[in-house]
């Protein structure tokens, strides 16, 4: 995670200007770009640093020979023994969002942690509970919520199994349901406006009891 106008380096490919060495020398200072144009994705880029503080962005075609990019220098970029890696995409549209596959990412040198998430320019999804609601042709409806009041932010995908009981035991007749509904935040809440983002579903269904699939 990189802190607002904190120094830091990248190196980059773009969809128009090729690859990029990009970077800030001082917080709060101005950053410097150079690219080397003719290079699109799929491509392999690298990131150095030595002992002395220097980094040096190279680019890679054929898997043998990593080039430097062209009219680029080393930038010696005062940093801590211990820095923050990562990986980013960005649209450069604050209205448009993209999406991007890292392959054969390696580290070398001493790197420890977990890789963790952290939107940047987009928001996640808001924390809202998360419902399905029954109703049968007499009128009668039923409510059941995930257990995780923060269902909503679940980034994984995940089986929720709700049994049927949780819903005859508000009277609801299964034998008679004529509408299913799974939504976030309160039922019959329309007039609070809230919450963004995105979820999936998949692989509703209804299934027999285990013991009684087990017989």
């Amino acid at each position: 995670m990189q802190w607002p106008a904190s120094e830091n380096v990248d190196a980059c490919v773009t969809p128009d200007n090729g690859v990029a060495s990009q970077g800030r020398t001082a917080a709060d200072g101005t950053s410097y770009s150079t690219n080397e144009t003719g290079i699109t994705a799929p491509y392999w880029v690298k990131l150095e640093r030595d002992a002395a503080g220097n980094f040096t962005i190279s680019h890679l075609a054929n898997g043998t020979a990593w080039q430097p990019v062209s009219n680029a220098v080393p930038a010696n970029i005062p940093m801590t023994s211990n820095v923050y890696i990562g990986l980013a995409l960005t649209s450069h549209d604050t209205d448009q969002t993209c999406q991007a596959v890292f392959s054969n990412v390696r580290t070398t040198g001493t790197v420890s942690g977990q890789w963790a998430l952290q939107d940047v320019g987009m928001l996640a999804n808001a924390a809202k509970p998360l419902f399905v609601a029954l109703s049968d042709s007499t009128g009668a409806s039923a409510v059941v919520y995930h257990d995780d009041a923060n269902a909503a932010t679940i980034d994984t995908l995940t089986e929720w199994v709700i049994p049927l009981q949780a819903f005859t035991d508000q009277g609801i007749v299964l034998t008679d349901v004529d509408r299913i509904a799974i939504g976030l935040g309160t039922r019959g809440n329309i007039t609070t406006p809230g919450g963004s983002g995105k979820m999936y579903f998949d692989d509703i269904r209804l299934n027999r009891p285990e013991e009684a699939a087990a017989e």
